[in-house]
């Protein structure tokens, strides 16, 4: 049996708060709850939030009828929101109760529209709003809901509009300036399906700066045809005008929200999700994850400014720890900055078990890495950033800044090889012995783990005999000593491999990036030394600032966290 054809189509919402609803707890949970859990389908292509600028002249907000906020998402097929992979997001278990109770204080109006076959039409200068480097760009939307005239000659009006559209309407649309796009689409064969109304919908996109209203769009709606269109072929139209307001990504961003007073605390159904207000002197901050084409989850924590387009500052981990050995770090970052910059911190792949397609086809590499780092930057669309790595996070770090200098702006490398040594393989097959050897399993899950044995061993290296002399230091030992305990050790065993082979000397002769820097624990065995000829090796005049900082050992930012956020701070703002 042939399979069914595809009906691409939009999913279109829109919404308008109640007066007892608060405008941020609205936003956040759109931006950070609802907006990213439909991004993550795979068959939602791309989501978008508008606001309406066509409201009465002294109007603060929409109403029922005039809503101010919409929403659209482009879909694959439209057969996937009748399917569970859809519907199951718009009921318990999975959603979540904090959403139940915002959606009683919003009037939606939902509605599914069926492309038309060959209804775009796409200016010279047309590009994807979801591409990230489009992040920041306006973009007015310009809808129109047509419906026809009632009779038996249905599809004769149907193909007279039609023909309007392509032969006329749109050609002399495309010559407003600041045009961009038109589609058409008409209630979907769902909605028919319910019984509703029959509607054609036009969507115009256009530039910040635009020609609607000036001549060229005059020309285009005054024609004999159209009007011709207007009293025969159309019974009733509605017009409304829109702003980009908000572009969804898989991935939950959004901090201003959190820093209303009127915003709460949330946690998603499965835990993965949660968003914490700000309660000053601490920043608001996010934590959910992301998931890779591989299908690898990479958890994260976001926090720091409010402002979207504040710098991006990614902290990446060493092997077998969690990204809690940067929470010091940032606490020092954001004091040190006024929290002018977004700290991103996440649990770098082989922290937890990693699913059979990602471990078992290709071996990780510090390449696989870095793509991990870009997925992330992806998914919370950001163009730019900087990054701070650690030992194998440090060699994520210097590989990203070699390889992606148009999306790395600086680097810091801590603690760690521009080649790996050659008995690494070895050296590190030995403690994935050890830790078979032992055989310790998780509590809860009865998931095999590193164990004890290899943590002391491992925690007892990274750090300088004076912190364990140190009371304040010796809870830190014992947390990273935890984290290392508890790692997957199939995730081990896989994530392991990054540091058998790789070699970066003859591209950091080429560098010739953004702002870089080395950073190094002075009682970090010989990498002091290893990292000072990196310094200079690194293809500028004079190589480029090694810190070492004294007193520290393999992870200078858990032992002299103010120390090593000062010097990041000096590297990105000097």
């Amino acid at each position: 049996m042939a399979s069914q054809k595809a009906v691409p189509g939009i999913l279109y919402v829109t919404m308008q708060p109640k007066e007892e609803l608060p405008e941020a707890q609205f936003h956040d949970w759109y931006n950070n709850e609802h907006g990213p859990g439909r991004l993550r389908l795979p068959f939602c292509e791309n989501g978008f939030r508008y606001r309406a600028s066509d409201l009465p002249s002294g109007a603060s907000t929409g109403t029922q009828d005039q809503p101010e906020w919409m929403a659209i998402y482009d879909i694959e097929d439209m057969s996937y929101l009748t399917q569970d992979v859809y519907t199951r997001l718009r009921k318990a278990p999975v959603q979540s109760q904090r959403e139940r109770d915002t959606m009683k204080g919003i009037h939606v109006d939902r509605r599914f529209y069926d492309f038309v076959d060959g209804a775009e039409w796409k200016g010279d200068g047309f590009s994807k709003l979801e591409d990230v480097e489009k992040e920041g760009e306006g973009n007015v939307l310009v809808a129109v809901y047509l419906t026809l005239r009632a009779g038996d000659d249905q599809g004769k009006k149907e193909e007279e509009l039609a023909k309007w559209y392509r032969e006329e309407h749109v050609p002399l649309l495309s010559k407003v300036p600041g045009w961009r796009r038109t589609r058409r689409f008409v209630t979907s064969h769902l909605d028919l399906a319910e019984g509703k109304e029959k509607v054609y919908l036009s969507l115009h996109e256009y530039a910040p700066e635009n020609g609607l209203g000036g001549p060229e769009f005059k020309a285009a709606t005054s024609t004999p045809w159209n009007d011709k269109i207007y009293a025969e072929v159309v019974d009733s139209k509605k017009r409304r005008v829109y702003n980009l307001y908000y572009t969804f990504g898989p991935a939950p961003r959004d901090l201003s929200s959190l820093t209303s007073p009127s915003t709460i605390p949330a946690e998603s159904t499965d835990g993965l999700t949660k968003t914490t207000p700000a309660t000053p002197p601490n920043p608001p901050v996010i934590e959910s994850f992301v998931t890779t084409p591989d299908g690898v989850q990479l958890p994260y924590h976001l926090s720091g400014s409010a402002s979207p387009s504040a710098p991006l500052l990614i902290l990446i981990n060493s092997i077998l720890v969690s990204h809690e050995i940067w929470s010091d770090f940032s606490t020092a970052f954001h004091s040190l900055t006024n929290t002018k910059y977004r700290i991103l911190r996440y649990n770098t792949r082989g922290r937890s078990t990693l699913p059979p397609s990602s471990s078992t086809t290709q071996p990780i590499t510090v390449d696989t890495l870095a793509a991990d780092v870009l997925t992330l930057m992806d998914a919370l669309r950001a163009k730019t950033a900087s990054v701070v790595g650690v030992s194998l996070g440090g060699a994520t770090a210097l590989n990203l800044a070699l390889k992606h200098p148009s999306r790395i702006t600086a680097f810091v490398s801590c603690d760690t090889n521009s080649v790996a040594p050659p008995g690494n393989p070895k050296a590190w097959g030995d403690r994935i012995a050890l830790a078979e050897k032992e055989g310790a399993t998780a509590s809860e899950t009865n998931e095999p783990i590193v164990g004890t044995d290899l943590a002391e061993l491992t925690v007892r290296r990274w750090f300088v005999e004076s912190s364990y002399a140190s009371p304040s230091l010796l809870p830190k030992i014992d947390a990273v000593k935890d984290m290392v305990r508890t790692n997957s050790l199939a995730g081990f065993r896989d994530s392991v491999k990054a540091l058998y082979a790789y070699d970066f000397r003859d591209e950091m002769k080429r560098f010739e990036g953004g702002k870089g820097a080395f950073l190094v624990g002075g009682g970090d065995g010989v990498l002091p030394k290893t990292m000072s000829e990196m310094a200079g090796a690194l293809g500028r005049d004079g190589g480029v600032v090694l810190k070492v900082v004294e007193g520290a050992g393999h992870l200078p930012m858990v032992e002299r966290p103010e120390e090593v956020a000062g010097f990041v701070r000096e590297v990105l703002e000097g």
